[in-house]
């Protein structure tokens, strides 16, 4: 199996076992951009390894992907910020991903245990114009998750 193929696998499940942080997607005319927030505690530790991903409870995982209508996938250039409770913002650096014909863009940030935080995301269409893709998530240590009935 391709690390593309188990990383999107453990994403998928994830997203299946905690919809609140389900996979999300946004229209831009025929393209559609998917994008997810995680704690990275939830990947495994080679997952997380092959990708340069530092595992801890208190940092998370962007994931943003811009595809056609069709599926096939359409590289871009993405940006992002994040605030939290207190109107500190911080700027996400992504870094493009390829895999086959897949194309995805990680960014990672630290948080704090149940911090509401909004996020906005620029993402390039191919024609030049730049969706915008406003999400706001409340955080949780993954530890502290699973401990809440």
């Amino acid at each position: 199996m391709t690390k593309l193929k188990v990383l999107a696998l453990t994403i998928l499940l994830y997203s299946a076992a905690f919809a609140t942080h389900a996979e999300q997607s946004k229209q831009f005319g025929v393209y559609d951009a998917h994008y997810i927030v995680i704690p990275t505690m939830s990947l495994k530790p080679t997952i997380a390894a092959q990708y340069g991903i530092v595992r801890s409870p208190t940092r998370a995982l962007v994931n943003i992907s811009l595809v056609e209508r069709d599926g096939l996938p359409v590289a871009s250039k993405v940006s992002g910020s994040y605030k939290n409770l207190l109107e500190q913002t911080f700027e996400l650096e992504f870094e493009e991903v390829r895999e086959g014909a897949a194309i995805y863009y990680l960014a990672t940030f630290p948080y704090t245990d149940r911090d509401t935080l909004r996020f906005e995301f620029d993402v390039e269409l191919p024609n030049g114009d730049v969706g915008r893709i406003e999400h706001q998530q409340r955080m949780y240590r993954e530890e502290s998750r699973t401990a809440q009935p």
